[in-house]
């Protein structure tokens, strides 16, 4: 899990696209300008034929070169008689002989693979994969152009949920209670609008859907690019089907064994050292709002939180800036060092009392675009699949103040935002996932790449990965930011190229 900011559990550990602000060998396919795709013969049980024997019609679409299709998946992978749901697939096709498909997924979760590869393909994977392998983004069940989650029909509903500003103090019993209220509603809204697929978007669901893709497009295994979330779908894909892993990277690893609670501290520290390395850099330069020490800036950061929640900076639309809005603000330039300017600007203007770059900030992490509306459902999908994966541990009002003390004395300055997370506790359906570290037992070798000052995914989580499957390999890439692969440098870009075109596995970390 990561986290969307209405004190819903976690950042989007995931979503690593650019802000525009500023082994085993695969099975090999012909090279595929085809517009039909011929599943692999593999035995399966026979409810499930009508699934994995589906021939795939290909068709132009949005976008120069690309390939649109739909698979039919079950609802339900224990009853595939039921009801059926659509998962949507794009694809760009090798521009040498194709090694096989290459599936694509951007993190999360509720991030859309399709968008991904389709807007931001060169930002994806680079050259040497685009000749290799077709590439191929999908939505994962309850996302965007696939069998979606539907929640709030009106766009201001969503604003206020989103930015909401409650008229009692943070963190009081009352505060509390207002957020209980406004995630029960928001749940329910889901429930109405979703219906049963709600119950159905899970993680491990959508890794037997992942081996759904791989057989309709050809592939007698696996080969999957996973950022941020996608690490976890790709490992629990490892642990469900060992003997169909191809060459798997994941890369900005989720730690399968992780609570939800100690994913949002450990979160929170990474954010915390990520805004510290920030304002390190900031106060060498001339532009930077802040004067003397590291320390001295985090204390006024903490106080400016803390003075939007005592009286929120009203927008030119009329939206109020609060502490937990300007949360999201500030982390959302915290995935990418390249974005650090942002956070200048930010901070300067919120000083001065203008809350429009605050808000652009954060209408960029939720997708809300500048008339009100929203590009897609990535929230809804992020808190929905969170809620199936993960248990809510703190549920009282009593235990979540001692998780917020915590959170506060890990983290000072980011911590208390973290915290006070009742967006599961009243969800409509429970958890299914099992908490526990994945081994893969009996997998082809799985590359996990971490980097050493990821906020969002921070390095311990790779280490821990790597070290759980039986086959992982762990490649370190010493930076900062959110996921290192086609962002970093050619030691990362050529070591994971390499593991997918040549099968080559790195003998020892090579410490990028």
């Amino acid at each position: 899990m990561t986290t969307k900011t209405t004190r819903t559990v976690l950042t989007a550990a995931g979503l690593v696209i650019a802000l525009a602000l500023s082994g085993c060998v695969a099975s090999f396919l012909p090279k595929t300008p085809d517009t039909r795709s011929t599943p692999t013969a593999e035995r399966v049980a026979a409810e499930l034929e009508p699934f994995y024997t589906q021939i795939l019609k290909w068709k132009p679409c949005e976008g120069e070169g690309f390939q649109c299709t739909t698979v039919t998946a079950p609802m339900d992978w224990k009853n595939p008689a039921t009801k059926s749901i659509d998962l949507a697939l794009i694809r760009k096709t090798a521009t040498g002989t194709a090694l096989g498909s290459l599936l694509v997924n951007p993190g999360g979760p509720g991030a859309s693979g399709y968008d991904f590869v389709r807007d931001s393909l060169d930002y994806a994977v680079d050259a040497k994969l685009k000749q290799n392998y077709d590439i191929v983004g999908f939505d994962p069940r309850g996302v965007n152009k696939s069998s979606a989650v539907k929640c709030y029909q009106d766009p201001s509903e969503m604003d206020k949920f989103l930015f909401g500003v409650s008229a009692n103090p943070f963190g009081s019993d009352a505060w509390i209670a207002d957020q209980r209220i406004n995630n029960t509603a928001f749940g329910a809204a889901c429930l109405k609008y979703t219906g049963d697929l709600l119950g159905f978007i899970d993680t491990d669901s959508a890794a037997r859907d992942l081996d759904l893709l791989r057989a309709t497009l050809g592939d007698k295994k696996l080969n999957y690019l996973g950022y941020s979330y996608g690490t976890l779908l790709g490992a629990t894909y490892a642990a469900l089907y060992p003997k169909k892993t191809g060459r798997l990277v994941l890369d900005g690893a989720l730690d399968p064994a992780t609570s939800s609670f100690d994913v949002g501290a450990t979160q929170a520290q990474g954010f915390e050292s990520a805004l510290r390395a920030y304002i390190k850099d900031c106060l060498t330069g001339k532009e930077c709002p802040f004067t003397g020490s590291v320390d001295d800036a985090m204390t006024d950061i903490r106080s400016l939180l803390e003075g939007l929640d005592a009286s929120p900076l009203r927008a030119k639309d009329g939206r109020e800036l609060s502490s937990g809005a300007m949360f999201t603000a500030i982390i959302t330039p915290l995935y990418n060092k390249v974005n650090w300017p942002n956070l200048t600007q930010l901070f300067s203007s919120v000083m001065k009392g203008d809350a429009s770059v605050a808000f652009q900030l954060a209408d960029s992490y939720y997708g809300r675009k500048a008339n009100g509306s929203y590009t897609d459902n990535s929230t809804e999908a992020f808190i929905g699949i969170n809620c199936l994966d993960y248990t809510t541990e703190s549920t009282t009002d009593a235990s979540l103040k001692v998780d917020a003390a915590t959170l506060a004395s890990l983290a000072p300055t980011l911590g208390p935002q973290l915290s006070y997370d009742t967006s599961c506790a009243s969800w409509p359906f429970e958890p299914t996932r099992t908490r526990g570290p994945i081994s893969a037992d009996g997998s082809a070798p799985i590359l996990v790449v971490g980097t050493t000052n990821d906020p969002a995914t921070p390095y311990v989580w790779a280490k821990a990965l790597a070290k759980e499957l039986q086959n992982g390999h762990l490649l370190t890439y010493r930076g900062e930011g959110h996921t290192a692969y086609n962002k970093s440098n050619s030691c990362v870009n050529n070591t994971v190229d390499d593991f997918f075109v040549d099968g080559t596995v790195p003998k020892k970390d090579p410490q990028c």
